[in-house]
């Protein structure tokens, strides 16, 4: 195996790892369209990451993540959800902004200025979006989260996660104020229009499913 795997590689893992395949097997269809590849290029990739050991690979059915594919995996997702973090606390840009350069970035950084960035920024739990950091060490934490179109009416839901890959929707959200620890009350939903409305801070807004697509949270539990 080698010892700094390839900037492909880590991408392939990462996909791997936030498609679920730290638990499961992930069909390689899946990781194509996650990665905007064809079909034969993630066929052939996924087979030399096989024989590498950073993956369990079966053909026709899917990969999962050796150990040390998923160590790495979490390493990178470590690295990139640190420098969203601190392009948005230290440096003052809008959480809209930082996911494609941390994209490139996160391949670039040291492990020493990736540990002086956590302490900098006091081993912080969470990125801008929502999204758990992994440890230092490779930990990571499980939620169980839904979406929030999957939740009822007369529901208060709590924000955990928003989806970074989009910048226009991230604005929109946090003109909306549907940022992450926000507690959004599910009043009603009409089927024949696919219109949620909700109260946020006082303020009823109404969305489509796709207006809230991407982002999830955890309801409210009784007082």
């Amino acid at each position: 195996m080698a010892d700094t795997p390839s900037e492909a590689v880590q991408d392939y893992l990462k996909a791997i790892h936030r498609l679920g395949g730290a638990d499961q097997l992930v069909p390689p269809a899946d990781i194509a369209t996650l990665l905007a590849v064809k079909a034969p290029s993630v066929t052939g990739m996924l087979k030399r990451l096989a024989e590498a050991g950073w993956i369990e690979y079966t053909p026709g059915t899917g990969a999962k993540l050796s150990d040390t594919g998923r160590t790495e995996a979490r390493r990178v997702i470590r690295r990139h959800r640190l420098i969203e973090l601190f392009r948005t606390q230290v440096l003052g840009l809008d959480w809209s902004e930082v996911d494609a350069e941390a994209e490139a970035l996160e391949h670039a950084i040291s492990p020493r200025l990736e540990q002086a960035i956590a302490r900098h920024l006091g081993e912080p739990l969470e990125d801008p979006h929502g999204h758990l950091i992994p440890t230092a060490t490779g930990e990571l934490r499980h939620r169980d989260l839904q979406r929030l179109c999957e939740f009822r009416a007369g529901q208060s839901v709590v924000v955990r996660e928003a989806q970074d890959d989009n910048p226009e929707r991230l604005r929109r959200w946090r003109d909306l104020g549907l940022t992450p620890g926000t507690t959004v009350l599910i009043l009603r939903y009409q089927p024949l229009d696919d219109l949620f409305e909700v109260e946020v801070a006082g303020t009823v807004i109404r969305l489509g499913s796709e207006g809230l697509a991407g982002l999830r949270g955890e309801l409210v539990p009784p007082a």
